[in-house]
């Protein structure tokens, strides 16, 4: 197909499945007549990109335009639109159109209708980060790719400490590819911990902290943190994330929900036996103190967004859930 639609938050692996799309379009010696990018604060830049992917490509390989961000499947107006309908079934075989954005495509709109009728669409969502049995099947899948050996453990401990962030993973994977020199031998968990940065399991040790009403811990933790200059709105996501299972886990209990099975179905949990554990870990908490805790999480994070200084801001935030979590 001529068409191509990239969506998703996982910025990262969108990025590499451009590149291999680029690589196999294009002719290096070739690529800086071929290639062309249109960012969203162009104006028009939706029908620049039309006329452009309808020239033929110079010399040998294909031609690629690049849509960057473009909103068309959020809005189109009727001029858009007709240009869509003009170009698509007559874009050139050597010539290909690429459209990218964060956001799942509007499919009430007739431009995504029309869109998807030429287009291969492929998407590239954010690991939600309580999933640790898909956390960790992204660890070995990204190993593999990268050519690196590691143990079950090693998977587990680095899905731990990188959660969602395909970036992050593939970093520290390429430091440990190169630490093991091409030695086939699996990595174990020693030289993982030797190499890996482990600031997701301390956001869920915060997590923890906060669920004891240790604030002590919980400050410690925060300015540990920030001091491994681990970003405040990934803490945030991943207090969010590990706050909502525990809800839903709670709910479930409260509702007189039983099963294993339909509580981590409930609660968008991989693997049934941790229900065991979480369960154990709500038995403090009212159901009423865990609904009271999302929503001063949620501030925090809208805080954060708005430019509020980190350190001062947990803190203080996480000062006040721990007190609700002692229930003073």
């Amino acid at each position: 197909m001529p068409v191509y639609i990239y969506w998703g938050e996982d910025d990262y692996a969108l990025e590499k499945a451009v590149t291999i799309l680029r690589d196999r379009i294009l002719d290096p010696l070739w690529s800086s007549f071929n290639y062309t990018t249109f960012p969203p604060e162009q104006s028009n830049i939706i029908i620049e990109a039309l006329n452009q992917v309808m020239t033929p490509p110079f010399g040998n390989g294909g031609r690629l335009v690049w849509l960057v961000n473009t909103d068309v499947c959020q809005k189109c107006p009727d001029n858009v639109l007709a240009e869509l309908q003009r170009t698509l079934s007559v874009i050139p075989e050597s010539s290909f159109l690429l459209l990218t954005f964060p956001n799942k495509p509007d499919e009430r709109l007739k431009s995504t209708k029309l869109l998807k009728q030429f287009a291969k669409i492929e998407t590239f969502p954010l690991i939600s980060p309580w999933d640790k049995d898909a956390l960790v099947r992204a660890v070995n899948q990204a190993a593999i790719a990268v050519e690196v050996k590691i143990t079950s453990k090693s998977a587990e401990m680095l899905a731990d400490a990188v959660g969602n962030d395909t970036r992050l993973l593939y970093n520290e994977l390429e430091k440990i590819r190169l630490y093991a020199q091409g030695s086939n031998k699996p990595q174990d968990i020693d030289v993982v911990t030797q190499l890996v940065r482990n600031t997701t399991q301390n956001s869920l040790q915060l997590a923890a902290a906060i669920r004891t009403g240790d604030t002590a811990k919980a400050l410690t933790l925060v300015t540990e943190l920030l001091g491994a200059s681990e970003p405040s709105l990934r803490i945030v996501a991943t207090l969010i994330g590990q706050f909502r299972t525990w809800l839903w886990v709670k709910l479930m209990l409260e509702s007189g929900e039983k099963n294993p099975q339909e509580i981590a179905k409930a609660a968008e949990i991989g693997n049934p036996k941790r229900i065991y554990f979480l369960q154990q870990e709500v038995k403090s908490l009212s159901l009423q103190k865990l609904i009271s805790i999302l929503p001063l999480l949620l501030e925090l994070e809208v805080s954060l967004k708005q430019g509020s200084p980190e350190l001062p801001t947990l803190q203080t935030k996480v000062i006040e859930l721990c007190q609700l979590c002692q229930g003073t």
